[in-house]
């Protein structure tokens, strides 16, 4: 008796699925590609970039304001309803120019803006017989010899 058998081919499928692969993976990428390339990228806000300078020059004015020998103080005195600025010599030399912007965060209507008036000690006094009880935000900005300097502080009215 004689078993006969067939040739068998010496082929694999291996080579075949790693070019596949290969190929499924560079459409992928090819895909991924043109997506990215069609999503468009808006920005926050149409003066994104010009927000950004203003944000550094704040942070470049709180930085200058910190270093200041003496620090600009802005004391609350909840008894006689009255808040105190009081600027350092240096700046107050300087014939500062500035405001006060009171921010309301629980009431934009109350919200509201005084200008820079300083003795000639450098110090402004102002009445908060007239605001409301709570959170206030305060912020002072102001300019003297040319440069900028920003406080920001956080006020809780009795």
């Amino acid at each position: 008796m004689s078993i006969t058998t067939t040739p068998q081919s010496s082929r694999s499928f291996w080579p075949y699925a790693i070019v596949l692969v290969f190929v499924l993976f560079g459409s992928y990428i090819g895909y991924m590609v043109s997506q990215a390339m069609r999503t468009t990228v808006d920005l926050v806000s149409p003066d994104y970039y010009q927000q950004e300078l203003r944000h550094q020059q704040r942070m470049d004015a709180v930085a200058r304001t910190a270093a200041l020998p003496a620090p600009v103080e802005l004391a609350y005195k909840a008894a006689q309803h009255q808040l105190t600025l009081q600027l350092p010599v240096e700046l107050a030399q300087g014939a500062p120019q500035g405001q006060l912007h009171f921010f309301r965060p629980s009431d934009q209507l109350l919200d509201f803006t005084l200008p820079l008036t300083l003795n000639a000690a450098g110090t402004q006094q102002l009445s908060t017989a007239q605001l409301r009880p709570g959170f206030w935000r305060v912020r002072l900005e102001l300019q003297a010899a040319n440069q900028a300097y920003f406080l920001e502080k956080d006020l809780l009215i009795k």
